[in-house]
C-alpha cells in the first residue's frame, strides 16, 4: 500500500464495489427496491403505532423505536451505496466516512440497547404482572428510550475523537462502507487505546446480552409451571427472542468480517457478511412483529380493507 502524509488523507477509497461494475444498473435496481421496502414497512409500523390508541402501551413504543432506529441506520448506508453503484469511482470524504462510522455504529448500539429494553418490559410483565404498570410508567417508558438513544451516542462520540486524532498512512478500506476498525488499522501510530476503548464498549454490550439471557431464564422459570402460561409467553416473547438472535447473528458475521476477513473469500461473500446487518433486522424485525402481534395485523388488516372499499 502506498504510504500517505497524514495531513493530506482527506478521501478513502472503497473497494467493496470493484468487482460489480459489469451488473452494477441490476445491483442499483434491487438495491434501491430494498432500501425502499425498508422504509416502507417500518415507516407503515411507525405509523400504526402512533395513530392506534390500543398499540400505546411500552412494548409498541420500544417497538416504534425499533423502527426508527432502522430508518436512521440504513439511512447512513443506502444513499451512499446507491450513489456508489452509479458511479465510476467509489471515494468518500474523511469527515464523511466518520460520519458514516458514527451512524452506523450508533445504528448497531441503539438497536442494542432497544432489544435490552424490550427483554426488560418482558420479563417486569411476566414475571411481576401485578406491577408492571406502576414500573412500566409513560416516564419510565420514555426514560428507557432515551437512554437507548444517548448512552451508545456518547459512547460512539468518544471513540470517533479517538479516531480522528490518529495520523493516517493509507487511505483504502476494503468494504462498502466506512468502519471504525478499518479506519483505526490505517493509523501510522499505535492504536492501543482505540483497541483498549472498543473492548470496553464490547463488554458493556456484552453485559447487555447477559441481561436478555438472564430475563428469559427468569421468564422460562415463571412459566415452566403452566403450558397455558408457556404457550402465552412464547407468542409475545418469541418475536423479540427471533429478533434478538438475527442481531447477534448479523453481528457476529459483521466481526468475524472485519476481524479476520480473508483475500481468499470472494468479494460478493464479503460484500454480503459486512452488510447482513445494515439489510436483514430493518425488514426481518417490523415482519416479524407485525404477523405475531395481533393488535397490529388486526390494524393492517382493517388498513387493506379500507383502500379496497375506497378504490371500489
Amino acid at each position: 500500500m502506498e504510504k500517505e502524509n497524514s495531513s493530506y488523507v482527506t478521501m478513502f477509497t472503497l473497494s467493496g464495489l470493484n468487482e460489480s461494475s459489469t451488473n452494477k444498473y441490476i445491483y442499483f435496481s434491487f438495491t434501491l427496491l430494498g432500501y425502499l421496502f425498508i422504509i416502507c414497512v417500518n415507516l407503515t409500523l411507525i405509523v400504526i403505532i402512533a395513530l392506534e390508541k390500543t398499540l400505546h402501551e411500552p412494548m409498541y413504543f420500544f417497538l416504534c423505536n425499533l423502527s426508527a432506529n432502522a430508518l436512521y441506520g440504513t439511512a447512513g448506508f443506502f444513499p451512499k451505496l446507491l450513489f456508489d453503484f452509479l458511479s465510476d469511482t467509489h471515494v468518500i470524504s474523511y469527515s464523511g466516512c466518520l460520519l458514516q462510522i458514527f451512524i452506523i455504529y450508533t445504528f448497531s448500539s441503539c438497536e442494542f440497547s432497544n432489544l435490552t429494553m424490550m427483554a426488560y418490559d418482558r420479563y417486569v410483565a411476566i414475571c411481576r404482572p401485578l406491577e408492571y404498570h406502576a414500573i412500566m410508567t409513560p416516564l419510565t417508558t420514555g426514560k428507557l428510550i432515551l437512554f437507548s438513544w444517548i448512552f451508545p451516542f456518547c459512547c460512539l462520540c468518544f471513540a470517533i475523537l479517538l479516531t480522528s486524532r490518529l495520523p493516517l498512512c493509507g487511505s483504502h478500506i476494503e468494504k462498502l462502507y466506512c468502519d471504525n476498525w478499518s479506519v483505526v488499522k490505517l493509523s501510522c501510530v499505535d492504536t492501543t487505546v482505540n483497541n483498549g476503548y472498543g473492548y470496553v464498549v464490547a463488554c458493556i454490550f456484552f453485559a447487555h446480552f447477559l441481561f436478555i439471557l438472564f430475563s428469559y431464564m427468569k421468564i422460562l422459570r415463571a412459566c415452566r409451571t403452566s403450558s397455558i402460561a408457556m404457550s402465552k409467553c412464547l407468542q409475545t416473547c418469541l418475536p423479540h427472542l427471533l429478533t434478538v438472535i438475527n442481531y447477534n447473528i448479523a453481528m457476529l458475521f459483521d466481526v468475524m468480517y472485519s476481524k479476520y476477513g480473508s483475500h481468499n473469500v470472494p468479494q460478493v461473500l464479503h460484500n454480503l457478511l459486512s452488510v447482513e446487518f445494515l439489510i436483514v433486522p430493518p425488514i426481518f424485525n417490523p415482519l416479524i412483529y407485525g404477523l405475531n402481534f395481533q393488535k397490529i395485523r388486526n390494524k393492517v388488516t382493517r388498513m387493506c380493507s379500507r383502500n379496497k372499499v375506497i378504490h371500489t
